[in-house]
């Protein structure tokens, strides 16, 4: 199958280094600590966090915060309306993707003898759902004010018909070639999530992790940008 036609238009008519289009909301969840809803192209996550809390398990009390998450698949989320049962082998394996991802930025050393959860479900996949996640959480994290290094972000980029692609869809990621999941702290130049489905040339995948790079530094702008909005709106509530 032609996943770039020869105009350079992969099936959805983006070029290859173009994302789909990104979209999010603060707020999503009113009695959550913090929440968000992130959208990248059909793909749609929402993230609640709850905490700094009290530790529920007093034997897991440390002298820094403790960092649950649950990732879960809305039913309705895919063409596949088979029933999936909660907490199967690769929903605990993604929740354990993002919280590692997550504890890499959040500054647990602050809140000692507390815990964190985050709660993420898929709403609605077409691919790159780990990297809508983990793109959620982190608002989530920064509506919560829990204090952080910097904002994780992460992007999806591929390599299909000789060609680097950047953040794909659900079709793309299905098709069997190598692709690579990348989350980073984009300020402090740091990776804290990379996940490769294949072999690729050292020269392919440095385009490859490139490209995924640029794409988590452009979701990283937007993230601010959204940020900065709310923190604007709510400066006018209160009459600032």
């Amino acid at each position: 199958m032609e996943y770039v036609s020869p105009e350079g238009l992969r099936l959805d008519g983006r070029r290859p280094m173009e994302m789909r289009q990104i979209r999010a909301e603060i707020g999503a969840v009113s009695k959550a600590d913090g929440s968000a809803m992130f959208e990248m192209g059909n793909t749609k996550v929402i993230a609640a966090v709850y905490g700094p809390r009290e530790v529920q398990n007093r034997s897991q009390i440390s002298n820094h915060a403790l960092v649950r998450c649950e990732y879960s698949m809305a039913n309705f989320s895919t063409g596949d309306r088979m029933r999936k049962s909660k907490g199967d082998r690769r929903s605990t394996e993604i929740s354990l993707v993002i919280r590692q991802t997550m504890e890499a930025s959040i500054l647990t050393h602050l809140l000692p003898r507390s815990q964190i959860d985050i709660y993420v479900q898929v709403l609605q996949a077409d691919g790159g759902t780990r990297s809508a996640c983990i793109n959620a959480a982190t608002l989530a994290l920064a509506d919560a004010g829990i204090p952080m290094r910097d904002l994780v972000t992460s992007c999806s980029a591929g390599y299909l018909n000789s060609t680097s692609l950047l953040d794909l869809n659900y079709v793309e990621d299905s098709a069997g070639g190598p692709d690579v999941t990348l989350g980073i702290l984009p300020k402090l130049d740091k990776v804290t999530l990379l996940q490769m489905d294949s072999k690729l040339p050292i020269d392919i995948l440095e385009n490859v992790m490139q490209l995924a790079i640029e794409g988590c530094k452009a979701i990283a702008n937007y993230i601010r940008e959204i940020l900065l909005e709310n923190t604007k709106q709510l400066e006018y509530r209160r009459g600032v």
